[in-house]
């Protein structure tokens, strides 16, 4: 299927007062706490330029019990946000009744999460509620799993439903286990999807990718060296005290310092091709520590196995036989055999480590 005739005449997402020769920025708390927490936050985005204040007023969380918003009031501290900075104001929606509210409210921008993405008789319900409201502008997040068929019929549905102010949000992946990233970012598929629908907005969200503030900067660097039409971005005027997503959050000073040391690049096509390939180096190197921390994850196993069995950590057999696969099946990859040798030599070095310190008992006294 042609996905360009699908979307044949999208707006571009711009906003009147907002700078379009910037890339758009829509900031604030993951979630809206309280009327003075809202109304601080967004006085000091307001102060550093930010032109859209976002802050979830629904909060579907993974577990219950959890912090799950302040539900519909906070509406009104959205609404007192833009009355008092003419800031924009932009909020989650998962439901009909949600997305009804928050039109009410005079909410600007509607964007709709990874996991009601992934739901297609959700987006419909919300589609459905669209209808009508063909100058609202909505951005629909990645589901949480890797699917770019499942991405883009989740805005289908919001553009047959009449919205032409339409872009997606890039979020990351979420996957089992422990990675770098709070979501995998994945960057291939975001990748893909500007390709099939190249007049599609696509913003980055680094908060949920990285899923720790030291990681913003960097994922937002790498968004706008890949050509995101803008970030949406989680600030909090007390991070540390957040009742929800504490640890990606950063105050608005913290964020300005960022999006001042941004690099936007005047990109051609060659130089575009270019920092496409680097990115798919960046996203090889990520996984390639990944599956080494994995490796070392089992290579403790094996020690506390040896431990218990009052084995040798070293097996010279194995060894040998291990090395002289490995070697063998990077020359056929095209890879140079004494390359691969130091590789494993090294690999095979760190994981003789890890177990010595399970059967010596060091890693208990650490």
């Amino acid at each position: 299927m042609d996905n360009k005739s699908i979307f044949p005449d999208l707006q571009p997402l711009t906003f009147s007062g907002i700078d379009s020769k910037r890339p758009l920025v829509i900031a604030g708390p993951c979630s809206a706490e309280t009327e003075d927490q809202v109304l601080e936050t967004a006085r000091q985005l307001h102060h550093n330029g930010v032109g859209i204040f976002r802050a979830g007023i629904w909060k579907p969380r993974t577990k219950p019990g959890g912090f799950e918003g302040v539900g519909i009031r906070g509406l009104l501290w959205l609404h007192q946000v833009k009355k008092e900075t003419g800031m924009l104001t932009a909020t989650e929606v998962a439901t009909r009744e949600h997305v009804t509210a928050a039109l009410d409210a005079g909410v600007d921008v509607l964007w709709i999460g990874a996991r009601t993405s992934a739901n297609p008789f959700a987006m419909q319900e919300i589609a459905d509620s669209l209808k009508g409201h063909s100058e609202a502008t909505v951005l629909v997040k990645n589901p949480v799993n890797p699917d770019i068929e499942l991405w883009i019929g989740a805005l289908q549905r919001i553009y047959n439903a009449g919205i032409r102010r339409l872009g997606a949000i890039h979020r990351g992946f979420s996957t089992y286990g422990k990675h770098l990233y709070r979501n995998v970012p994945q960057w291939h598929i975001p990748i893909e999807l500007h390709r099939r629908i190249p007049n599609l907005p696509i913003v980055c969200d680094p908060s949920h990718i990285g899923g720790k503030r030291e990681l913003i900067a960097p994922i937002s660097q790498q968004a706008m060296d890949m050509g995101f039409d803008g970030l949406i971005v989680e600030s909090h005027c007390a991070p540390d005290d957040a009742l929800s997503d504490a640890a990606q959050q950063v105050t608005p000073d913290t964020l300005n310092l960022i999006l001042n040391t941004l690099v936007i690049r005047d990109m051609n096509q060659t130089t575009e091709n270019l920092n496409l390939l680097r990115q798919q180096i960046d996203q090889c190197d990520n996984e390639l520590i990944e599956v080494l921390g994995k490796r070392m994850r089992i290579a403790r196993e094996i020690g506390q196995y040896k431990k218990e069995h009052s084995m040798q950590v070293v097996q010279t057999g194995r060894y040998g036989d291990v090395m002289n696969t490995r070697i063998s099946q990077a020359e056929e990859l095209g890879m140079n055999g004494e390359f691969m040798k130091t590789v494993m030599e090294a690999i095979h070095g760190e994981s003789v480590r890890q177990q010595i310190e399970i059967v010596n008992g060091q890693e208990e006294a650490k």
